[in-house]
């Protein structure tokens, strides 16, 4: 696709208002746009051959669509964005949406998911679209984890805080992970999350995986002193100790024979809590739950629909979640736009106040 604002200014005055003309008319009536109806309103008055004309050029751009042979004209979804990109004017938020969004500061909810969950349904009401919220991670100390295989490429992360919090999250695996691997991790992250945030946790591994590293180069200097053994892409997380002499070795003491078991044994031990650590640092920055509310939209799916979305941060001005709507592509954007981002930054400041109280 074609910058928008390139082709934007490659579209003379006429064709922009053809366009803006059939964009506007489809989202009010969600019915395609004939170019005899847009000659009857043009700013200049022209014939409707000369529309329909224009018209074709819109949609060999692949701006326009006809749905029907002989029909009107409909928005493509690049059409839609290059209108929400480039000619879309917002309406100023109206006092009524305003003061419904106000309203659910009013109950004094010390829950952060009631008060998301308030947010939400008003939106859905003000808007009669499906709305999306995106909590803000939990930052408690964890007392369980769980990791569960959905897909070759997806995972879920299960998360139990310890003041009771339940939290999901969606990450991509690292490759060729197994069910039984992932029970592996859960199973020794769980030993030591006790007490603990993912961020100390993720502390706690990194820590482990030095030590394991320290003992191995002390175990092994000897033996690459020796001229015994050497690495190979020492450093990197693909290294290999790479034994000379194996004949000799195994005619000398028995020493030296358990210091490379033992070496071998650390190696595969580093390797685990890599893998682990991959898992976890994955999981923390996974996607964090997403509340759904309104049933008119049942399928969150690209196709046919449109998700208008906005980040709210924390005081600190960090992004910390996001709120939208979701709608068929016919939504009326230039209101919606208003209250989304008028609702992001409503929840930043309940959140913040939340923090505080």
């Amino acid at each position: 696709m074609q910058d928008a604002g390139k082709l934007l200014s490659e579209l003379n005055d006429r064709s922009r208002e053809v366009f803006r003309r059939v964009v506007e008319g489809y989202l009010d009536s969600g019915d395609p746009v004939g170019s005899r109806t847009l000659s009857r309103s043009m700013s200049e008055q022209v014939s409707a051959a000369t529309v329909r004309n224009v018209m074709q050029d819109l949609e060999y751009l692949g701006l326009l669509d006809s749905p029907h042979v002989s029909a009107g004209r409909v928005p493509t979804q690049m059409g839609l964005r290059l209108f929400v990109d480039g000619l879309l004017e917002a309406t100023p938020l109206a006092d009524a949406d305003r003061e419904k969004l106000d309203a659910t500061l009013g109950a004094n909810d010390r829950d952060v998911s009631s008060l998301l969950d308030r947010v939400g349904a008003a939106l859905s009401s003000i808007t009669q679209g499906a709305s999306v919220v995106l909590a803000p991670k939990h930052e408690a100390a964890i007392r369980h984890i769980e990791f569960v295989s959905l897909a070759a490429d997806r995972a879920l992360v299960v998360l139990v805080f310890a003041d009771g919090h339940v939290e999901n999250r969606i990450f991509a695996p690292p490759p060729g992970q197994t069910p039984s691997s992932m029970r592996e991790a859960a199973n020794f992250l769980n030993a030591m999350a006790e007490g603990r945030t993912l961020a100390e946790l993720r502390g706690r591994m990194t820590t482990e995986i030095t030590r394991r590293r320290q003992q191995i180069d002390t175990l092994a200097r000897a033996l690459v002193e020796s001229g015994l053994a050497v690495w190979e892409n020492e450093g990197e997380s693909q290294e290999r100790l790479i034994v000379r002499g194996q004949a000799n070795l195994l005619g000398d003491a028995s020493g030296a024979v358990e210091e490379l078991d033992r070496i071998r044994s650390l190696f595969d031990d580093l390797e685990r809590k890599r893998d682990i650590a991959e898992f976890l640092a994955l999981a923390e920055e996974g996607d964090g739950v997403r509340i759904f509310i309104g049933s008119e939209n049942k399928l969150f799916s690209l196709t046919g629909s449109s998700l208008v979305v906005s980040p709210y941060m924390n005081a600190e001005r960090r992004v910390i979640g996001a709120v939208g709507v979701i709608g068929p592509t016919r939504l009326n954007y230039g209101r919606i736009v208003p209250i989304v981002d008028y609702t992001a930054q409503l929840v930043g400041r309940l959140l913040g106040e939340h923090g505080r109280g």
